[in-house]
């Protein structure tokens, strides 16, 4: 129990910093002068350190056994927090002339690209080490307990990425730029915590088989992985999934903070009404409004980014009502039909009806929650020993997080931020296509049918 709870830590420790990255890009946009399209490579540096650590973390972990990896693992997030405080001096120095933009927000992507090779380093390790941490009969239970800690990581970081990303001063001074760093420090300094907690205690090494076959003929094995259309296609939605997902993620305050219809002014009496009754939440609520340039009341940065709790709250909701209703409902089923929710919540949020919109995007965040291990188990059916070497390629496909949300800030940049849902859209079209059609892909009824399970 003391090492399960240890491991959920971590859950919660990258669910945090995933949820302060969604919420960065219009900081950036704003300090150093970006497009959507350019504050998009936050997104690219950060899925692009999964992409090119999944492989080698794998491997790295099976020689250094679970305790090694997690240890190594949390020094890497913790070097590229403490990053973030010598990126910061660098971003002071835009003001002055001594150093471009450009560098300055390199300087950042940086040890956004460090702290994510640290995460997967983590997320390897972590998922299948929650499984065997007990009775074989309840690892189902254990990994989606654990997994509840990363949304509720994903919920707090949103709004601890308010308080310093889009924090002013007495003069209503935007402070962002001197106080990014203090989250990401924090950061580094709780991890290194972790670290030595994990190094002295005693973590057992259970021995399992090789998770990473990759040499299939080993075993008898002729017929390639790639032969079967619902992996090849799973990788494909995989792809466009977590396209769709960080396009939605990381464009939301720009959303809410451009789109949003007029905020009734009763709302910020409301609030202030509210706060005065407790000093925290005057803190909390305080610049939750502002009058933009058209004259009228919406919602602030640091408002927009609160919000985006709301919509972590809704997907963890959607995980937890899902995993029931996945015990009744088959699994492909679900899945067309929550893609096919999306793509309408989408297409509205494109058409621009006001308050309507709004909502569909809030909405938009309950039907993705169970997409992601959806497709997985989707993808995988039926592969037997080979799904281990499948597994790493439908993990491998979150690259699409780091490519389709810069075509929705260009987009956003073209039109509006409203017109840049056509790409989530599309891309909810192709998730709700693989779900309707597995079936015949697979050539079986649901994931309970071991009929025909794909023989070697």
């Amino acid at each position: 129990m003391f090492t399960f709870v240890l491991v959920s830590s971590l859950f919660l420790l990258w669910g945090f910093c995933n949820g302060m990255i969604d919420v960065m890009d219009k900081h950036f946009q704003e300090e150093l002068g970006l497009s959507k399209s350019q504050s998009a490579w936050v997104q690219f540096a950060h899925y692009l350190g999964y992409f090119l650590m999944s492989l080698p973390a794998g491997w790295l972990a099976t020689k250094l056994g679970y305790k090694g990896g997690i240890v190594i693992g949390l020094l890497i997030v913790a070097l590229g927090g403490f990053w973030f405080i010598p990126a910061t001096q660098i971003n002071e120095l835009v003001h002055s002339g001594r150093v471009s933009a450009n560098a300055a927000f390199v300087a950042f992507l940086a040890g956004v690209c460090v702290i994510a090779t640290g995460l997967t380093f983590l997320e390897t390790i972590a998922n299948p080490y929650t499984t065997v941490l007990g009775d074989k009969r309840f690892a189902a239970t254990r990994i989606n307990l654990a997994q509840s800690c990363n949304g509720i990581g994903w919920i707090f970081g949103p709004i601890v990425g308010s308080m310093f990303f889009y924090s002013k001063d007495a003069h209503g001074v935007n402070t962002g730029s001197t106080t990014l760093y203090i989250p990401y420090a924090g950061v580094g300094v709780t991890v290194i915590v972790l670290a030595v907690i994990f190094y002295f205690s005693k973590i057992p090494e259970i021995k399992t088989e090789d998770d990473y076959h990759l040499d299939d003929s080993a075993q008898g094995v002729t017929k390639s992985i790639w032969a079967h259309p619902h992996f090849v296609l799973a990788v494909a939605a995989q792809f466009f999934y977590v396209a769709a997902q960080a396009g939605i993620f990381s464009f939301f305050i720009n959303y809410m903070t451009a789109e949003v219809p007029a905020v009734p002014a009763a709302w910020k009496s409301g609030m202030t009404s509210l706060s005065s009754h407790s000093n925290l939440l005057h803190g909390w609520l305080l610049g939750w409004f502002e009058t933009n340039k058209a004259g009228v009341l919406s919602f602030s940065n640091k408002g927009a980014s609160n919000l985006a709790s709301l919509g972590f709250v809704l997907f963890l909701a959607g995980r937890f009502s899902g995993a029931s209703l996945l015990k009744k409902c088959s699994a492909h089923k679900m899945l067309g039909l929550y893609g096919v929710l999306n793509v309408i919540m989408t297409f509205l949020v494109f058409c621009k009806l006001g308050w309507l919109s709004v909502i569909c995007v809030f909405l938009s965040y309950f039907f993705m929650s169970i997409m992601f291990p959806t497709i997985f188990a989707l993808g995988i059916f039926g592969l037997g020993a080979r799904a281990k070497k499948a597994s790493a390629y439908i993990v491998m496909a979150i690259m699409g997080g780091a490519v389709l949300p810069k075509l929705m800030g260009y987009v956003a940049d073209k039109f509006d931020m409203s017109r840049g849902f056509i790409v989530p859209m599309v891309c909810f079209a192709f998730v709700a296509c693989y779900g309707l059609t597995w079936s015949r892909l697979s050539k079986a009824e649901s994931l309970n049918d071991e009929t025909s399970l794909v023989s070697s």
